[in-house]
């Protein structure tokens, strides 16, 4: 039997986590006219107030767990820290809701295994915030590299720089947690610590500051790489990799961050390698892009980002015993076999990934980064830093999603703190 909304095609929404992600995602649901956001869920009053100037109706539920169980609700958007993610998707699955949730999906292996099983279980659609994945571009440079247009592919590298030195994000003191703030529910299932101004980490121009904490995320390698991680594994047709070995540390930014201010991790696949770096000390790339991914080939390299892509041709290499080199010339140009390409960001891929969300509530098929293509992007990302922190080579199974390295293993699932319990 249909749901109300199924047979109505129209879809009542309460969003949980009205930070400035939040915001961005509730602007791009608001253009969606089958969407009526009817509730929200905010620990933090100013949080609140901004949200509320943009759905005045709304009603405002202090604990999201009321939120949840309300009757007129048909979905949940969670754009909450990412500490948050598993046990607010898990529970509203339980309650019969659909969901659309941010990336990285969880901080742990385990807990992602559990949000997929109560996806599941209790038959629900669970859109991942990986939008990337409806961005026109993006869906054109993998049929690009499915094609087999750049030649058998051994190595990818995808790069986030940045330049914060010297500073970084400071270090402020603890203190007491601002009046207009719920700390305690802040920290939900997270270990008790006392406020600090980063780990809350409001910002209304910068990330938010509780990225860069282990209690609640994982660096730029969950927030950022995930993105990029995402479009390797579409693009190469693989669930994850075998082997993971990361290196760096936080060698020169002075501030009270946990996570690296300079980190590679290698990610070894059958018949590639792929390579993530992080850097902020130094913003300069092969590119002149801030971030992006580059796949090289036998007969090319595809870079792309979010602006666009971009095909090269293999060229030749230089005759180092020529006494007057010749400049590169390109062979497969000459043979006929390819010719460059461009190709620009032609949609909005946010407002068509809440278009394929809508789309799979109305039809109950997968939604383009269903929950499971969500959690093994999640869990390559979660990988290199479990080697990082571990400093062990980690081999691994991504069928079983096991791996016999003990130490590895600790960083697989962490417990939540009474009396949150993460249960089908």
């Amino acid at each position: 039997m249909l749901r109300a909304s199924e047979a109505r095609k129209t879809f009542r929404l309460g969003f949980i986590g009205m930070g400035r992600r939040g915001r961005n995602t509730l602007r791009a649901a608001l253009k969606q006219p089958e969407i009526d956001v009817v509730a929200i869920s905010e620990v933090y009053r100013p949080n609140v107030d901004a949200a509320l100037k943009m759905v005045p109706n709304a009603k405002v539920y202090p604990d999201f767990r009321d939120l949840i169980a309300a009757k007129d609700i048909d979905a949940v958007c969670i754009t909450t820290p990412d500490h948050w993610h598993a046990y607010m998707t898990v529970e509203a699955c339980k309650a019969g809701k659909d969901v659309y949730v941010e990336k990285p999906i969880s901080v742990t292996v385990h807990e992602g295994q559990m949000m997929v099983q109560a996806a599941r279980k209790y038959n629900r659609i669970v859109q991942v915030g990986t939008q990337q994945r409806s961005g026109k571009h993006f869906q054109k440079a993998v049929e690009i590299i499915h094609r087999g247009e750049i030649g058998t592919i051994s190595f990818v590298r995808t790069w986030n720089y940045d330049n914060e030195f010297p500073q970084g994000i400071g270090n402020p003191s603890d203190r007491e947690p601002p009046a207009d703030l719920d700390w305690d529910m802040w920290l939900g299932p997270a270990p008790k610590r006392a406020f600090n101004e980063n780990r809350f980490g409001v910002h209304p121009d910068h990330y938010s500051y509780f990225r860069w904490f282990w209690d609640y995320a994982g660096g730029m390698m969950t927030d950022w790489g995930i993105h990029l991680l995402d479009i390797v594994l579409w693009a190469m047709k693989e669930k994850g990799p075998r082997v993971i070995t990361t290196i760096g540390s936080k060698y020169l930014i002075n501030d009270n961050r946990e996570t690296p201010d300079v980190i590679q991790a290698n990610f070894e696949f059958p018949n590639f390698v792929c390579v993530y770096e992080n850097r902020i000390t130094n913003e300069q790339s092969m590119f002149n892009h801030g971030y992006g991914i580059a796949f090289h080939g036998t007969a090319g390299t595809l870079f792309v980002d979010r602006r666009g892509y971009k095909v090269i041709p293999e060229m030749k290499s230089l005759d180092l015993s020529e006494s007057e080199p010749r400049a590169y010339t390109n062979s497969y140009d000459r043979e006929g076999r390819m010719q460059p390409k461009d190709g620009i960001a032609s949609n909005n891929s946010t407002d068509a990934h809440w278009s394929d969300f809508i789309a799979s509530m109305k039809s109950r098929k997968p939604p383009i980064c269903d929950i499971e293509i969500g959690h093994r992007s999640t869990v390559i990302a979660l990988l290199g830093n479990v080697a990082l922190r571990s400093r062990q080579r980690v081999e691994w199974d991504p069928e079983s999603e096991t791996t016999n390295n003990k130490e590895a293993q600790t960083y697989l699932r962490r417990d939540y703190r009474p009396p949150w319990k993460l249960e089908l």
